[in-house]
């Protein structure tokens, strides 16, 4: 194999340090003691991350954003999973149907959607909003474009009515060749989904700061409070942010090999 050219060597390095710049430069303030008038700071330690660790505000916003997000994966799994089976078996003719139907929460911007919710959910017979439910509810329409492009792309790829044709030759009903053959092919399109799916949820602001706020207080609006304090504080948050999802993207690339 051929040495790269140096011009296609250095584009690469170029947007490696634009990607990386900003991380290691949030990553050294919030390890610094103090960083003001010098250009280097004066010191490091890690305080800032024991004070933030040791926060039980913190731990709590943590421990409710991640309750709210896997509530809303597996409220989209429960649901999407059979439906995609049904219309790519059954009504393929849908497809473009859901296709459309699935960008609608990205087609309206969020503050709009929340203006509406908020005068939907306020009152009668189901007054949601300040609950978690709500939260859960608009976490899962959000996450319906993620889950829905990742797994219509793993059928598209297994040939779903041949896989199912084989299944029922061997004598296998609908639901246990959805079960027990549909299901595995579809495992590396699903950890993709929901990791992906899952790295946006966790860092979404509008719809948890306008419709729990602080009655349901997340990550992102916990980190939105704390604007005003020490910035070293807020970029060990960040940075927190920051290590635990590429702990988990780390995570799903090593059950994808795994699993291939």
């Amino acid at each position: 194999m051929s040495k790269p050219p140096l011009s296609a060597r250095l584009t690469v390095w170029t947007l490696v340090i634009l990607l990386a710049a900003p991380i290691a430069i949030t990553l050294a303030y919030s390890l610094a003691e103090s960083w003001g008038a010098h250009i280097l700071p004066q010191g490091f330690s890690i305080q800032w991350y024991a004070k933030l660790w040791t926060d039980q505000r913190f731990l709590a916003a943590f421990g409710r954003s991640l309750l709210v997000c896997l509530a809303a994966l597996a409220l989209s799994l429960v649901l999407i999973l059979p439906a995609l089976f049904v219309v790519f078996y059954y009504f393929p003719r849908l497809k473009g149907l859901m296709n459309l139907l699935v960008l609608l929460p990205f087609a309206v911007p969020p503050v709009v959607s929340s203006v509406g919710l908020l005068q939907l959910y306020a009152g009668g017979p189901l007054p949601l909003v300040g609950t978690p439910w709500i939260l859960v509810l608009c976490y899962f329409t959000l996450s319906l474009p993620f889950m829905y492009r990742a797994l219509a792309n793993n059928l598209e790829a297994v040939n779903l009515p041949d896989l199912m044709d084989a299944a029922h030759l061997l004598g296998a009903g609908t639901t246990r060749a959805f079960l027990r053959v549909v299901l595995p092919n579809l495992r590396n399109g699903l950890l993709s989904a929901l990791f992906l799916a899952f790295s946006f949820l966790f860092g979404e602001f509008v719809f948890a700061n306008l419709l729990v706020g602080t009655r349901f207080e997340t990550l992102q609006v916990y980190l939105y409070s704390q604007r005003t304090t020490s910035g070293h504080f807020t970029s060990a948050m960040v940075m927190s942010y920051f290590l635990f999802i590429g702990l988990a993207t780390w995570v799903a690339l090593r059950l994808q090999s795994r699993s291939a």
